[in-house]
């Protein structure tokens, strides 16, 4: 998702997002761990995501 795409939710819909993506990532690292992940980069796109979801609910808090 693009950076602008999270700024268009809520702070109620961001914080969703996070457990939806939080619980993703749990999922794809227990399937690296064990080798079945066929696309790593899923990885980083979600850690990606996470991190742009913090930053926008941190300028949020800020502001």
């Amino acid at each position: 998702m693009k950076p602008s795409e999270f700024r268009e939710l809520s702070d109620e819909e961001l914080e969703t997002k996070e457990a939806e993506l939080k619980d993703q990532l749990f999922k794809l690292r227990f399937q690296n761990a064990v080798g079945q992940l066929e696309n790593t980069m899923r990885l980083t796109d979600i850690k990606r995501d996470l991190a742009r979801i913090y930053t926008i609910l941190k300028e949020r808090e800020a502001e």
